[in-house]
């Protein structure tokens, strides 16, 4: 590796893919830098930066930067279940935790119109977007994450009467806001095959999507669905998530709750799909999300749940795209 490599695997890191490939001639080193969607003090701090570690290249005299404010390409990962009731929701919050915990820049979408949850998971209730050149700022969630949710626009416990057309629309101001700097954006999605669902594949063209289901055999037939909705839409599937899995006693080796363990695993082996992983059935869980303190932001067994599913579908993420 020359010493301009080294630099330019350096620069990767330093610019998050920011930067272009650094050329070298007659001892000035060029390069264009994106910088869309930062603040001045960032800017100009990696601008300095840049020169700095240039400079310390071995024949180079100046460093030249071109700066542009292209917006880079955000892609959208949807989370869905074909039934109500199987811990989506939770999974989606903590799952944006732990990927912002490993360094992705990840907002988040609650695409629940009907029954919005995640400003409660997320600790945002109080907060209320605005609006610049007609698109939504989003709001603060946990850990910094920024998000979004009709939670955010309607008063608390009011019932939305609203046919496909309307819903379809809300939806498309969530994902069409100002989300800055976001390159990764989570949608939970309601349950079932409906509307919203075929407006996000229709429309909003998610790279992927994470499909989660409870063990027993009723959820995993309503998963399957999703899964095939997704399939029908050259949707690639990132993986299946168990949720609400009991665990084994140490000393009798018998699962502790009625839901079991292991149905969503088998199920994703049939369908040839990765499984992700699994979340336990723990009250520690309910507790902190009702709270609004989703337990990914914390340390423990149950953050390390969700941060191995969050490392296989970052790895995932990271894999080109004929992969």
């Amino acid at each position: 590796m020359t010493d301009l490599d080294d630099f330019a695997a350096r620069l990767k890191t330093l610019t998050d893919g920011r930067a272009s490939t650094p050329r070298l001639r007659d001892g000035v080193v060029t390069l264009a830098l994106d910088v869309g969607g930062l603040g001045p003090d960032q800017r100009d701090g990696l601008v300095a930066a840049i020169r700095e570690g240039g400079l310390t290249v071995p024949g180079v005299s100046d460093v030249r930067i071109a700066m542009t404010a292209e917006r880079r390409s955000m892609r959208i990962l949807a989370v869905a279940s074909g039934k109500g009731g199987v811990g989506k929701s939770t999974l989606s919050a903590n799952l944006a935790i732990a990927l912002h915990r490993l360094g992705h820049k990840v907002g988040l979408v609650d695409a629940d119109i009907y029954g919005p949850s995640q400003a409660r998971l997320m600790g945002s209730e109080d907060q209320k977007p605005v609006a610049r050149d007609k698109k939504l700022i989003p709001v603060t969630g946990a850990m910094g994450v920024p998000m979004l949710s009709m939670a955010h626009l309607v008063e608390p416990g009011k019932a939305l009467a609203w046919r496909g057309p309307m819903v379809s629309g809300a939806l498309g101001q969530l994902i069409d806001a100002d989300w800055g700097d976001t390159d990764l954006l989570i949608v939970d999605l309601p349950p079932g095959t409906g509307d919203i669902q075929l407006s996000m594949v229709q429309k909003h063209k998610p790279a992927g999507a994470v499909i989660v289901s409870t063990p027993q055999d009723l959820a995993l037939i309503d998963a399957t669905r999703a899964v095939s909705l997704f399939a029908q839409a050259g949707v690639a599937m990132v993986g299946l998530v168990e949720n609400m899995a009991g665990y084994a006693c140490p000393h009798c080796g018998e699962i502790s709750d009625p839901f079991g363990q292991g149905g969503a695993e088998r199920e994703a082996a049939t369908l040839s799909m990765p499984f992700l992983g699994r979340v336990p059935l723990a009250i520690d869980i309910r507790r902190r999300s009702d709270a609004g303190d989703p337990p990914a932001a914390g340390e423990g067994p149950h953050a390390d749940a969700f941060r191995a599913i969050a490392e296989k579908v970052a790895a995932w993420l990271e894999q080109p795209a004929s992969a």
